[in-house]
């Protein structure tokens, strides 16, 4: 999702497998798929069992490999009772559509195509935020996100290289999607998703994308993790940077999509808000949001002065207490959201 965007990079990751899938079985190899499930949507968490469910006859399951980021291995895994539920359901979801394939779990040519042109639509938009100059500042200036290193968050250094400065390419997957998770802007899990479904409006196809919202598990799946994302997002805990002279257009930016997504995402399930078929799961991630938003406050005003005591070149001993907050409420955020990015 750092690269191509949300639907891009799930699309992608789509019809690897299928080809892959394709050759496989035309030279009788079994394949076996080993996939990263990260806590949220862009990092391929979400209804993990949906997911599976909705690859369809395409693309092999005899056996897949699972590895499962430790936040997430916890709570989904962490009592007997969970643990029993979630495997039941990976097991039911490899078993489903072999037992029971219908046009529900497997794409036709037609959806194909159109996922295709949706995905190709969401790129364009989100390239352009991607190749913005001052993006990757924007993230060092206003969330925690040089910090990630100095927490010891994820398996890998934050970024790849030993320069000093800071880049998207060098940038890990890790450090990039938490820093968004704590800003509450969850850019990789929507980002180019609204504008894609307005290219097709426009072209008055509209139609088509809610018939595959009927008609298809994959594409279904992908906009319910999309709403998860978006669920999880907060835009008033940085509404103060949309009059900031270098980063306001990119918070703007960065807002005007996430509205023209939720706006289109209503339209698309015929509801009135997101995740309305998941009353539980979105009563589950109000509460948990409403808990950690004194952290996420807290972390914004400590990050504001730690900025101001580097624009001043003061080596005040409170600049080092801020810095500790900073971590500190990024480790109770983690917790809160049950996954580092």
């Amino acid at each position: 999702t750092k690269d191509g965007g949300y639907l891009m990079a799930n699309w992608s990751i789509y019809k690897a497998k299928e080809q892959l899938t394709a050759i496989s079985r035309e030279y009788k190899i079994d394949v076996v798929f080993f996939d990263g499930r990260g806590g949220p949507p862009s990092r391929g968490g979400g209804k993990t069992h949906k997911f599976y469910a909705s690859m369809g006859q395409n693309i092999s399951n005899k056996e897949i490999q699972l590895t499962i980021q430790g936040q997430t291995v916890s709570s989904n895994f962490g009592i007997i009772d969970a643990a029993q539920y979630n495997i039941e359901q990976l097991l039911n979801a490899g078993i489903s559509n072999e037992l029971f394939p219908t046009k529900y779990f497997t794409l036709n040519e037609k959806e194909e195509s159109l996922l295709q042109e949706l995905s190709e639509f969401g790129y364009e938009a989100y390239k352009e935020l991607r190749d913005h100059p001052y993006l990757a500042d924007y993230l060092l200036h206003a969330s925690p996100l040089k910090y990630y290193s100095e927490t010891n968050i994820g398996s890998r250094p934050a970024k790849r290289g030993k320069g000093a400065g800071i880049s998207l390419k060098d940038l890990r997957a890790i450090p990039f999607a938490g820093s968004w998770s704590q800003l509450k802007q969850n850019v990789t899990g929507f980002y180019g998703v609204g504008s894609a479904l307005k290219r097709l409006d426009e072209a008055g196809r509209f139609h088509s994308a809610q018939q595959l919202y009927k008609d298809s598990l994959f594409f279904k799946t992908l906009i319910d993790n999309c709403e998860m994302a978006m669920m999880k997002s907060f835009f008033p805990l940085t509404s103060y940077l949309s009059g900031h002279k270098q980063y306001g257009e990119i918070w703007q930016k960065i807002y005007n999509e996430f509205e023209l997504t939720r706006q289109y995402l209503t339209k698309l399930s015929g509801h009135t808000e997101l995740m309305a078929d998941y009353p539980i799961d979105q009563l589950s991630i109000q509460m948990r949001e409403r808990i950690v938003l004194p952290l996420l406050t807290i972390q914004q005003y400590a990050l504001t002065k730690v900025r101001e005591f580097e624009e001043q070149l003061i080596q005040a001993p409170m600049k080092e207490v801020y810095e500790k907050l900073v971590m500190r409420c990024s480790f109770g955020i983690i917790n809160a959201g049950r996954n580092s990015a």
